[in-house]
């Protein structure tokens, strides 16, 4: 049965006489239309990859990024519309601070998630608001280790080992699974990240893009930083010299 154009895509408080909720939907057409990030839980830490893409020669480098850091040991990665992932790691900083002034300590991952995957569902139950755009993918390392967790546009959540959202999502998949992540270190997960993302690019050559990658754990001090400038052009060459070989 479909309903389409029959009035029940509407509104996000509108089901279908099949039980689906249109307009989260079409958010998760958003993030399919968006550059891929990608999030790997490694060994000892958690790296984070972003396909950027260029819309434009104009625009400065390296600004509006797309991982954001939330709190010192956790960062966060969207695909979607840029400004709902601005919104919404503006809201997980918030939740990540009230929950360092309440109890006195680190927030641990999860509660920042279940808090973030509440808030994001809020916004599919009123007709006045619509759902986000965007699929999160939150890393951290707490007290528990290494910790990875994507959220969804309706504000489901699931924790992963390696996680993969936006418009190569497959294929970056179908690569993370072939990897034996718990043997990983964290600097071979950052040469791994780089290689998937130049690998689900090479479906979209015709658009420049930038490459994003930061980073949590031993190599950082458990804090989340931006890789390197050296390892991430190091780790680039050796991404374009694998899809040469690739293809």
């Amino acid at each position: 049965m479909t309903s389409i154009g029959t009035g029940y895509d509407l509104s996000a408080s509108t089901y279908s006489p099949d039980g689906r909720i249109f307009q989260v939907e079409y958010a998760g057409k958003a993030v399919e239309n968006s550059g891929t990030a990608i999030g790997l839980k490694v060994k000892d830490g958690v790296v984070f990859a972003v396909e950027k893409l260029v819309h434009s020669k104009l625009l400065v480098p390296h600004a509006n990024r797309r991982i954001q850091t939330i709190d010192r040991h956790i960062g966060l990665a969207t695909s979607g519309l840029l400004a709902d992932g601005r919104h919404i790691s503006n809201r997980a900083r918030d939740e990540a601070a009230n929950y360092r002034e309440t109890y006195n300590s680190p927030p641990p991952l999860k509660a920042v998630a279940d808090r973030l995957g509440l808030y994001v569902q809020a916004y599919t139950l009123y007709s006045s608001v619509r759902p986000f755009g965007i699929s999160t993918i939150l890393g951290a390392v707490d007290n528990s280790g290494p910790s990875l967790y994507v959220i969804e546009p309706s504000g489901v959540f699931f924790g992963y080992n390696g996680a993969a959202v936006g418009k190569g999502r497959q294929l970056a998949k179908t690569e993370l699974e072939k990897l034996k992540l718990s043997e990983l270190s964290i600097r071979e997960a950052v040469y791994e990240a780089a290689r998937i993302i130049y690998l689900v690019h090479d479906d979209a050559k015709e658009k420049d893009f930038e490459l994003e990658i930061s980073w949590i754990g031993t190599e950082s001090n458990n804090l989340h930083t931006h890789v390197p400038d050296d390892l991430l052009k190091d780790a680039e060459a050796k991404a374009k010299a694998a899809l040469e070989t690739f293809e």
